[in-house]
């Protein structure tokens, strides 16, 4: 087995490629539990720092643990062992391993989720949908893009056979992958926004798309954005893809970037799907 690197040295990457400083001033990102001198040989990545997530950090012998999701990101006054959140953290602290929370700071990376997305969507001419105040570059290939993407599609398609393309791309759910109107309907350009994106329903339509991909879409926001105009072929068509499905496509790049970075280290990809839906009666 190769020599082990610390706690602070992997971090330390992640924070050089996804700075904190990306991050919303609302969010809680960066080293959540552990020692930044502390060995590691073998990291694992997933969406959410759950329990069950927590185990399996412990039980493929991980040191450190990588996750999209902050794991205290409304604060926590009391951390009981047989409450959630608290047993994660006893299970981890118990069992020596750290843990390191990305979020917004991520999601606006040309490294992160939206960099996955308009990879995996092979997006022309991408540009932001939301875009950042500045440009800033950080370490490894990554610069400040925005929040989403908005891009022409390789080569015309229909709203179900993009459903169909965003299904083979994300890890399977329960639920799957919802979309408005007709599955027949043309679509060349596109907006996409990992995450909670119905927020940027209105800059969507505006970016005169045929498509918006996001997730956690509600039901008045998306009614009210499908009635804004008589013509519903008028206002983009609608994709909503379970949230954590919707972030999963970082955790690749994430491999490949500490699997470049640091020689000899091991990175596993979460085997659990942390979407809370397990099943649907229709």
């Amino acid at each position: 087995m190769s020599a082990p690197t610390s706690v602070g040295s992997v971090t330390g990457i992640l924070e050089e490629t996804y700075p904190l400083s990306w991050a919303e001033d609302w969010d809680r990102v960066g080293l959540v539990l552990g020692e930044r001198a502390a060995d590691v040989q073998r990291v694992l990545l997933a969406v959410d720092p759950t329990l069950e997530v927590a185990r399996e950090a412990v039980g493929r012998d991980a040191e450190l643990l990588v996750t999209h999701h902050p794991l205290l990101l409304r604060g926590a006054s009391f951390l009981p062992a047989d409450e959630g959140k608290g047993a994660v953290v006893t299970h981890l602290l118990r069992s020596g391993v750290a843990l390191w929370c990305g979020h917004t700071n991520v999601d606006r990376s040309t490294r992160g989720t939206v960099g996955a997305w308009t990879r995996a969507l092979d997006l022309r001419g991408a540009q932001p949908l939301i875009p950042a105040q500045e440009a800033e570059d950080g370490a490894h290939g990554s610069s400040l893009f925005g929040l989403g993407a908005i891009g022409e599609l390789p080569e015309p398609t229909t709203v179900g056979a993009l459903a169909r393309v965003v299904a083979d791309l994300v890890p399977a759910t329960a639920r799957g992958i919802l979309h408005t109107g007709p599955g027949d309907r043309e679509v060349e350009r596109v907006a996409v926004c990992p995450g909670a994106g119905d927020s940027f329903l209105e800059q969507a339509a505006a970016a005169g798309v045929d498509a918006y991909i996001t997730s956690d879409l509600r039901h008045h926001p998306a009614l009210e954005h499908v009635e804004a105009n008589a013509d519903p072929a008028a206002v983009p068509a609608l994709l909503d893809v379970p949230h954590a499905a919707s972030e999963a496509l970082w955790l690749p790049l994430a491999r490949d970037l500490l699997t470049e970075t640091v020689p000899g280290l091991e990175v596993l990809v979460s085997t659990h799907t942390t979407d809370p839906w397990g099943g649907r009666s229709a």
